[in-house]
């Protein structure tokens, strides 16, 4: 049995890290015994050989684990942090939520935050006036295909209920929006339990679909900007203009997934205004709370919702019990709040400028750098061998150079062999330089340089 913690002091003196070690030892044993981690060859995880990194403590950008190591989250602890771990604004939000009360139902009952947030997320649009909120970008996601197929048997047009989607999207991984997936590993035995869908590889590819093939289309899904499990692939400038333009003209109802893109990851609040393009229904999560809770937000506009209006039977039955929790809600206040307060957008400029300086020298140092694709901050760094052909899929690269970087004090996922690069807007400059510093140390020990 782990000991329950009550604080958090036994980081610091040389009995506690006696302490944490003993405790490093006990939580991998239990982690090993009983947990099952998501996207994870689970045999090798629990090898008697694999050391798991445990992370117990961070601040701003720097993680910390079990037996005092620090590290830069280099991917914002999986695309979530915005202003750094431990900020005392978010942490403050939480306290003071917390000795009010910290969860109600939102089945039958409103609350102040709940209320205040809806109000605060519709005031950055001019049509997404209504918000339904949820648990993470998965269930997003999921709201707004049911939201859909529903919309339209409600106005008689029941027959069409076929998504379009782009070639190697992601978009979640519950049934629904797994289905609707281009990647195979992620949405291969789940396609044919969901939605029907249709993938395309560009505007070109979707404006040559006929009038016989768009009959039965309902909506249209996209990451906007770039893909992120797509290996940080950006698309061309100009296509949500264009894609808003072509859903008009065919009754088809555009949808955006930034569940990644969404606050402050392209430069923008969120990415669609880049375009000045609305959607039919926005998805946002990950970054919702500045990557503290659980949050989720589907919105929708005025004309969709209002088919939802009447007798019982055009309700959405659709919720969680944790809908609209009112610590997520406070928390997400506060971190909207801060992105004012510290002028956030305007200071990632630059910020944005110094990554694509420091990943240009970074390439013309390495010949394995094969691709640097990036979009306000974010990056992926693509690796390949000399001849220009990519390493095997066996070799699996970039988990392994991954690892390797733990070494230099950077944590990242890649995707396949495309490093991300991905740390919360809070970074400092200097942080900046510490992380692809840490890149390059990485490099030079990878590759035996």
């Amino acid at each position: 049995m782990i000991s329950r913690l009550d604080n958090y002091d036994w980081l610091v003196g040389r009995s506690a890290a006696i302490f944490c070690i003993v405790s490093t030892e006990k939580w991998i044993e239990a982690d090993k015994r009983h947990g099952w981690h998501p996207f994870t060859r689970q045999a090798e995880w629990c090898a008697a050989d694999h050391q798991p990194l445990v992370l117990v403590a961070g601040e701003g950008v720097w993680l910390e684990d079990s037996q005092g190591n620090r590290y830069i989250d280099g991917n914002s602890s999986i695309w979530t942090n915005v202003h750094g771990h431990a900020h005392p604004v978010l942490n403050a939000a939480l306290a003071e939520q917390a000795q009010k009360v910290c969860h109600t139902s939102y089945l039958g009952f409103a609350n102040p935050r709940a209320s205040e947030l809806a109000e605060r997320l519709a005031g950055y649009f001019t049509s997404l006036q209504r918000v339904f909120f949820s648990d993470d970008g998965s269930t997003a996601m999921e709201c707004a295909l049911k939201m859909e197929v529903q919309y339209r048997q409600l106005v008689g047009q029941g027959e069409k209920c076929e998504i379009i989607a782009f070639d190697s999207c992601y978009h979640g991984d519950t049934m629904g929006a797994a289905s609707l997936g281009g990647v195979d590993a992620f949405a291969s035995r789940f396609r044919s339990f969901g939605m029907p869908v249709r993938h395309v590889s560009s505007v070109e590819q979707l404006v040559e679909l006929d009038s016989s093939q768009l009959e039965n289309v309902a909506a249209l899904v996209i990451e906007p900007m770039v893909q992120g499990v797509n290996q940080i692939h950006v698309w061309p400038e100009g296509m949500l203009v264009k894609l808003r333009e072509w859903c008009d003209a065919h009754d088809v109802h555009l949808i955006f997934d930034e569940v990644m893109t969404g606050f402050g990851r392209t430069g923008k609040m969120f990415a669609c205004q880049h375009e000045a393009v609305e959607p039919d229904f926005l998805c946002l999560a990950k970054g919702l709370t500045g990557g503290y809770l659980p949050l989720a937000a589907t919105l929708t506009n005025e004309k969709i919702y209002s088919a939802f209006i009447g007798s019982a039977d055009r309700a959405f039955y659709y919720g969680h019990s944790y809908t609209a929790n009112q610590l997520g809600c406070a928390v997400a206040l506060a971190n909207l709040d801060l992105f004012e307060s510290e002028n956030t957008l305007a200071q990632l400029a630059g910020k944005i400028q110094l990554l694509s300086e420091l990943l240009g020298e970074l390439a013309e140092e390495f010949v394995e750098i094969y691709d640097i694709r990036q979009c306000g901050f974010v990056a992926g760094v693509e690796l390949r061998q000399l001849d220009g052909k990519k390493f095997p899929l066996d070799d699996r690269l970039g988990e392994h150079w991954c690892v390797k970087a733990r070494e230099f004090g950077l944590l990242t996922r890649p995707v396949l062999d495309t490093i991300v690069v991905m740390p919360p807007l809070s970074i400092t400059e200097d942080e900046l330089r510490q992380l692809v510093a840490a890149m390059a140390k990485t490099m030079k020990a990878y590759f035996n340089h």
